[in-house]
Protein backbone atom coordinates (compact mmCIF):
# COMPACT_ATOMS: atom_id res chain seq x y z
CA UNK A 1 0.00 0.00 0.00
CA UNK A 2 1.69 2.74 -1.19
CA UNK A 3 -0.35 6.20 0.72
CA UNK A 4 0.56 9.59 0.08
CA UNK A 5 -0.43 12.85 2.32
CA UNK A 6 -1.81 16.32 0.88
CA UNK A 7 -2.25 18.91 3.56
CA UNK A 8 -5.08 21.90 2.66
CA UNK A 9 -4.20 24.73 5.53
CA UNK A 10 -6.02 27.60 3.49
CA UNK A 11 -8.61 28.59 5.91
CA UNK A 12 -7.29 30.56 8.82
CA UNK A 13 -8.42 32.95 11.52
CA UNK A 14 -6.46 36.02 12.33
CA UNK A 15 -6.22 39.28 14.36
CA UNK A 16 -6.45 42.26 12.42
CA UNK A 17 -4.03 43.85 15.04
CA UNK A 18 -1.63 41.57 17.43
CA UNK A 19 1.33 42.96 19.25
CA UNK A 20 2.10 45.83 16.66
CA UNK A 21 1.82 43.90 13.70
CA UNK A 22 -1.40 43.30 11.58
CA UNK A 23 -3.14 40.60 10.59
CA UNK A 24 -1.57 37.95 12.92
CA UNK A 25 -2.81 34.74 11.77
CA UNK A 26 -3.61 32.59 15.40
CA UNK A 27 -5.38 29.47 14.17
CA UNK A 28 -5.41 27.39 11.04
CA UNK A 29 -8.03 25.04 9.82
CA UNK A 30 -6.66 22.00 7.93
CA UNK A 31 -7.76 19.11 6.41
CA UNK A 32 -5.38 16.18 5.68
CA UNK A 33 -6.27 13.93 3.19
CA UNK A 34 -4.32 10.28 2.82
CA UNK A 35 -4.63 8.63 -0.62
CA UNK A 36 -3.74 4.38 -1.69
CA UNK A 37 -1.82 5.03 -5.18
CA UNK A 38 -1.73 1.53 -5.20
CA UNK A 39 -5.48 0.74 -4.52
CA UNK A 40 -7.30 2.10 -7.37
CA UNK A 41 -11.59 1.01 -7.81
CA UNK A 42 -14.37 2.24 -10.49
CA UNK A 43 -16.91 4.20 -9.55
CA UNK A 44 -20.17 4.32 -10.72
CA UNK A 45 -19.57 5.76 -14.01
CA UNK A 46 -16.76 3.47 -15.00
CA UNK A 47 -13.74 6.15 -13.94
CA UNK A 48 -10.45 5.33 -11.59
CA UNK A 49 -11.34 5.96 -8.09
CA UNK A 50 -8.42 5.72 -5.61
CA UNK A 51 -9.38 5.03 -1.91
CA UNK A 52 -9.25 8.32 0.44
CA UNK A 53 -9.66 8.65 4.00
CA UNK A 54 -9.59 12.59 5.33
CA UNK A 55 -9.07 14.15 8.70
CA UNK A 56 -9.89 18.05 9.59
CA UNK A 57 -9.32 19.74 12.67
CA UNK A 58 -7.83 23.39 13.24
CA UNK A 59 -4.81 24.13 14.97
CA UNK A 60 -4.14 26.77 17.41
CA UNK A 61 -0.47 28.86 16.75
CA UNK A 62 1.72 29.75 19.34
CA UNK A 63 1.89 33.88 18.57
CA UNK A 64 3.31 34.82 21.57
CA UNK A 65 6.58 35.56 20.04
CA UNK A 66 6.03 37.59 16.58
CA UNK A 67 10.29 37.93 15.96
CA UNK A 68 9.70 35.85 13.04
CA UNK A 69 6.26 37.03 11.91
CA UNK A 70 5.72 36.71 8.25
CA UNK A 71 3.47 39.26 6.53
CA UNK A 72 -0.03 38.06 6.04
CA UNK A 73 0.24 39.57 1.91
CA UNK A 74 2.90 36.51 1.19
CA UNK A 75 2.04 33.89 3.21
CA UNK A 76 1.43 30.48 1.44
CA UNK A 77 -0.66 27.23 2.20
CA UNK A 78 3.15 25.75 2.66
CA UNK A 79 3.44 28.29 5.39
CA UNK A 80 0.44 27.68 6.93
CA UNK A 81 1.17 23.80 6.58
CA UNK A 82 4.73 24.08 8.07
CA UNK A 83 2.93 26.17 11.05
CA UNK A 84 0.60 23.64 11.35
CA UNK A 85 3.17 20.29 11.22
CA UNK A 86 5.34 22.36 13.90
CA UNK A 87 2.60 23.16 16.24
CA UNK A 88 0.88 19.51 15.84
CA UNK A 89 4.88 18.14 16.46
CA UNK A 90 6.36 15.03 14.67
CA UNK A 91 3.96 12.57 17.05
CA UNK A 92 0.84 14.02 16.35
CA UNK A 93 1.40 14.36 12.57
CA UNK A 94 2.36 10.19 12.82
CA UNK A 95 -0.37 9.33 14.88
CA UNK A 96 -2.73 11.28 12.48
CA UNK A 97 -1.26 9.55 9.67
CA UNK A 98 -1.28 5.87 11.12
CA UNK A 99 -4.88 6.52 11.90
CA UNK A 100 -5.57 7.50 7.99
CA UNK A 101 -3.90 4.56 6.90
CA UNK A 102 -6.33 2.61 9.05
CA UNK A 103 -9.20 4.39 7.55
CA UNK A 104 -7.75 3.17 4.01
CA UNK A 105 -6.68 -0.53 5.29
CA UNK A 106 -10.50 -0.86 6.46
CA UNK A 107 -12.21 0.65 3.27
CA UNK A 108 -10.32 -1.80 1.31
CA UNK A 109 -10.49 -4.68 3.61
CA UNK A 110 -13.74 -4.23 5.68
CA UNK A 111 -13.85 -6.25 8.92
CA UNK A 112 -17.63 -5.56 9.05
CA UNK A 113 -20.32 -4.64 6.45
CA UNK A 114 -23.87 -3.41 6.82
CA UNK A 115 -26.51 -5.25 4.91
CA UNK A 116 -30.32 -5.12 4.57
CA UNK A 117 -32.93 -8.20 3.88
CA UNK A 118 -35.57 -7.29 1.57
CA UNK A 119 -38.68 -8.56 3.14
Amino acid sequence: MAISYVWDCKKHERYPSHGGKSNVVYRVHWTLTATDDSNTEKDVLGNDMQTQARAKGAQDLDISDLSNFKNWSTLTGDDLRGWVETAMGEDEVAALKLKLDGKIAEKNTPTSELKILAS
